[in-house]
């Protein structure tokens, strides 16, 4: 026989304990519905965390709310809160007095014999101490909202470490397009005149550059970063607070003289005596007010922790889409790249051509093979000679940013100084005619 599993739910919007008999594999959102026929909190808009500020995984059965060990009434508390709303309104009403307790509040001069004094100051005693328990209950739930918001913040800061990361790589990559690209032209530009010309491709670069520049909106991430740091104090400022810790000295300080002032009553004969209930009752006061007191700052504590983690809830879509547009950003940086790079080997291939044809003019000519131009011919030709590109690394069409990074201003290089000995060729074969 399945042993019988019982959950208390402390509503964080009431302050009030319902409790449920979980059925065996009863699903998580089964308990849910029963929750929400009770407090009348939606499911959508339920948040249940245990004491650890972990939220209950809506995949898992609703026993994952029994904390395995028996460690009291408490073990099994459950904390509910509204996700619809961010300032919770305590404090509450205390609890209610029972009839004998309230019998001495309206009248602490009454005089009742010792032994009816007895059961009424037991009844008395255990009002205080649960009123200081209602308190040690919603702190944990106070508590659990603050683990809770760390938990949240943990993973904000993950996440815009990622953004900040990605940033600063699109900013380095942009920067490094735009020299290289600013290189690209001005060679073009040099070796026009003399050597390949295309005004469609000359287009598509200046294009390219206008793109990259609008690519560096991306990387501006500064608004999102502020508000980061600005919530990040915040929360520093809701830990360091007093109120982030347990408040309730004075009330465990009355329980304690409520027991004293009913183990000296427990010590008095029961012979005919009476007496009256006027310090009990001053304590009964004290500690309701006390409590009055630590609940307003308690909530309006959980308020402000409540309000931090709306606020992160709302930024971490902003930086979803900030460190999606980044990523975008870096794709087109790396495909105008990859395209400029194979636009120069095409011009360079192009020039090579251009070079060994006119060499083999100029050699036709002379009716030797003898001649400077024979440096040009392709492997493979008569001349047996090397062709000078044979032992070059050949890019994968721009595809390695690294690789490209590394060898990019090599090629353009010796782009140039293989057009200017094409242009010297050109002059030599002209001559020779």
């Amino acid at each position: 026989v399945p042993l019988l599993q019982i959950v208390h739910i402390l509503n964080m919007t009431s302050a009030k304990i319902v409790s449920f008999l979980l059925h065996p594999e009863e699903s998580l959102h089964s308990l849910q519905m029963r929750i929400e026929f009770e407090t009348g909190i939606s499911t959508g808009n339920q948040e249940l965390l245990l004491e650890t500020g972990i939220c209950l995984d809506p995949r898992k059965p609703a026993s994952q709310c029994v904390i395995d060990g028996v460690r009291g009434w408490d073990s099994y508390m459950v904390y509910l809160f509204d996700k619809s709303k961010t300032v919770y309104d305590g404090p509450f009403a205390s609890r209610s007095l029972s009839d004998c307790v309230n019998y001495i509040v309206q009248d602490s001069k009454i005089q009742l014999p010792v032994p009816q004094l007895r059961k009424v100051w037991a009844e008395a005693v255990h009002y205080v101490i649960g009123l200081k328990e209602d308190y040690s209950r919603l702190f944990q739930g106070q508590r659990a909202a603050m683990l809770s918001l760390l938990r949240y913040n943990a993973n904000l800061i993950k996440m815009k470490n990622n953004m900040v990361s990605a940033s600063q790589q699109l900013k380095a990559k942009l920067e490094f397009f735009h020299q290289s690209i600013r290189l690209d032209l001005e060679r073009y530009s040099d070796q026009m005149a003399y050597g390949i010309s295309s005004e469609k491709m000359l287009k598509a670069w200046k294009e390219m550059e206008e793109k990259a520049s609008q690519c560096a909106q991306a990387e501006d991430i500064g608004y999102l970063d502020e508000q980061i740091m600005a919530l990040h104090t915040e929360i520093v400022e809701l830990q360091k607070s007093p109120y982030a810790r347990r408040q309730g000295e004075v009330m465990e300080s009355l329980e304690q003289r409520a027991i004293d002032l009913y183990k000296q009553l427990k010590t008095r004969p029961p012979d005919h005596a009476y007496s009256d209930s006027t310090d009990m009752v001053k304590i009964i006061v004290q500690t309701v007010q006390s409590q009055d007191r630590v609940l307003k700052e308690l909530f309006g504590h959980l308020s402000k922790l409540l309000g931090c983690k709306q606020k992160i809830i709302d930024l971490l879509p902003k930086i979803e889409v900030a460190l999606n547009n980044i990523k975008e950003a870096d794709s087109l940086v790396m495909q105008m790249q990859g395209k400029r790079q194979r636009e120069i080997w095409h011009l360079l291939k192009i020039a090579c051509t251009q070079s060994s044809s006119r060499s083999l003019v100029s050699s036709s000519l002379e009716g030797t093979a003898s001649t400077p131009a024979a440096t040009w011919l392709p492997q493979g030709s008569s001349g047996h000679v090397p062709h000078p590109l044979s032992s070059m690394a050949t890019p994968e069409d721009g595809e390695n940013f690294v690789h490209v990074i590394e060898e990019n201003l090599t090629y353009l290089e010796l782009f140039s100084s293989i057009l200017q000995e094409a242009r010297q060729e050109q002059n030599n074969s002209m001559m020779v005619s």
